[in-house]
């Protein structure tokens, strides 16, 4: 819920934040655009509680951003998978990423990110920088190396 000096505001950003503003949340995207699915995967890399984790899961879930699938019926096990309305928050990480790496890592090289299809570079404006190709979601890998 917004607070009372939003409520009568039409302000999108404003309203994004309260849905994606928090840490966890965007940390849990940002390992969703790099293929994380799966609830112990998303502890292991983030380091989170499971309580925090759960909520988190489940107010992008709730929101539409994520959608929850059952992988295993015994025991049941879920995964959490990015919908389209998920996806559309990749150019935002992005974008974040950029301005992290040019403000805040103190010369500190950035985390690379490669094309899962040829292995180049992701630049800035989400394009390789090998092939030129433009690069979504689904076409992005860590590099393991940095």
């Amino acid at each position: 819920m917004l607070p009372r000096a939003y409520a009568n505001e039409h302000c999108s950003i404003a309203a994004t934040l309260e849905i994606v503003g928090d840490r966890w949340t965007l940390l849990i995207l940002r390992e969703a655009c790099q293929g994380v699915r799966r609830f112990t995967d998303f502890e292991d890399r983030l380091g989170v509680a499971r309580t925090v984790l759960s909520d988190r899961l489940a107010r992008l879930v709730d929101e539409g951003i994520m959608k929850r699938r059952r992988y295993q019926e015994r025991p049941e096990r879920f995964e959490y998978c990015l919908t389209a309305k998920g996806r559309d928050l990749w150019p935002v990480l992005s974008a974040l990423r950029t301005w992290g790496d040019r403000h805040l890592m103190g010369g500190n090289p950035p985390l690379l990110v490669r094309h899962r299809d040829c292995g180049g570079l992701i630049t800035d404006r989400r394009v390789c920088a090998d092939c030129g190709a433009p690069v979504e979601v689904d076409d992005v890998e860590r590099d393991l190396a940095s």
